[in-house]
C-alpha cells in the first residue's frame, strides 16, 4: 500500500523532493515563502483534490496522475519533462503548462494556458476547453477529440494530429504542420492551414478568410466553406465541397468540386497553375 499526504499545506522549495510512491490528497501547496518546483522528481504519485499556487510545481515527473485539483495564474510552466501521466477533471490557469512531455492524456479540463503543450509527443486530449495563443506548438503524435479550443496560432509545426468532433477557434492554424487528420469540426480562423502537408479534412466546417494556401497533397472530403476568398492558392488540392465557395484563386493542381463559385481567379500566378475548379452541375453532367 502506498502512503498518503493529507490535508496539509506546503510552501517550501521542493518541499516534496523525489517523492515517490504516494497519494497526496486535499494538500494546498502556496505561502509566503514561495517555494518553486514543489513536487519534482515525484515517481508513481497520485495528486488528487489539491491546490497550487506557485511556479514549476510537477517537472520531471514519472507516473503521475494529477485529479480533481486546480492551478491557478502563479504556476507558471507546471508540467515541464513528464512522461506517462492523467491530467483529469483539472482548472489550469498558469502559462506554459506542458512542455516536452510524453505519454499524458488529458480528460474533462479547463485549460487557460499560453504557450500550452509546446515539444510534446504521445498526447490524448478529449473532453477539455483550452484557451492558448500558441497550443500544441512543435507537438507530435496527438490525439484530440470532443474539444472547444480558442487561440491565435495553433497547431503549427506539428507531425501526426488526429482532431475529431471539436470546435476551433483559431487563425494560422496548422501551419508547417504534417500527417494532419481533422473529422467531423468546425474550423474558424484567419489563414488556415498555410505551408501544410497532408492534411485530410473530413465532414468539417471551415470558416474565414484565405484558407488552404500552399498545400502539399491537401485533401478535402465532403466539407463545407463559409466566408473563404482566396482559397487553395498554390495549393496541391483534392477537394469535395458542399455548398459554395466565395473565391478560389491559382490551386497549383488537382481539382476542387463545389457546388458553386463567386469568382475563379486564374491570373498573375508566380508558379504554373493547372488546378481545375469544377462545378458540381458540370460534373454530373460530364
Amino acid at each position: 500500500m502506498r502512503s498518503k499526504i493529507e490535508n496539509k499545506t506546503f510552501d517550501d522549495e521542493r518541499a516534496l523532493y523525489n517523492l515517490e510512491d504516494y497519494i497526496v490528497v486535499n494538500c494546498n501547496f502556496a505561502g509566503e515563502a514561495d517555494g518553486e518546483s514543489v513536487l519534482k522528481e515525484c515517481r508513481n504519485v497520485d495528486i488528487l483534490v489539491c491546490n497550487f499556487s506557485l511556479r514549476y510545481p510537477l517537472w520531471h515527473a514519472d507516473k503521475f496522475k494529477l485529479l480533481s485539483s486546480s492551478m491557478d495564474d502563479k504556476t507558471r510552466a507546471s508540467l515541464w519533462y513528464s512522461n506517462f501521466g492523467l491530467i483529469e477533471d483539472c482548472k489550469i490557469s498558469g502559462v506554459k503548462c506542458l512542455r516536452e512531455c510524453s505519454h499524458v492524456n488529458i480528460n474533462q479540463c479547463a485549460i487557460l494556458s499560453d504557450e500550452f503543450g509546446w515539444k510534446c509527443s504521445d498526447l490524448c486530449i478529449t473532453n477539455s476547453q483550452i484557451e492558448a495563443v500558441y497550443c500544441l506548438f512543435e507537438s507530435k503524435n496527438v490525439e484530440i477529440s470532443n474539444i472547444k479550443m480558442s487561440g491565435k496560432y495553433s497547431f503549427q509545426y506539428m507531425e501526426n494530429l488526429h482532431i475529431s468532433n471539436s470546435e476551433l477557434n483559431t487563425k494560422d492554424a496548422f501551419w508547417h504542420s504534417k500527417n494532419v487528420l481533422v473529422e467531423d469540426s468546425i474550423l474558424k480562423g484567419e489563414y488556415l492551414g498555410w505551408f501544410s502537408e497532408n492534411v485530410t479534412l473530413i465532414n468539417c466546417k471551415i470558416i474565414g478568410t484565405q484558407p488552404l494556401c500552399y498545400c502539399k497533397n491537401l485533401k478535402l472530403i465532403n466539407c463545407t466553406m463559409e466566408g473563404a476568398d482566396f482559397a487553395f492558392e498554390y495549393s496541391d488540392v483534392d477537394a469535395d465541397i458542399k455548398g459554395s465557395i466565395i473565391s478560389v484563386k491559382n490551386p497549383k493542381s488537382g481539382k476542387i468540386i463545389a457546388d458553386f463559385v463567386d469568382e475563379i481567379i486564374m491570373e498573375d500566378a508566380v508558379v504554373p497553375c493547372s488546378g481545375k475548379v469544377i462545378l458540381r452541375e458540370e460534373k454530373i453532367s460530364a
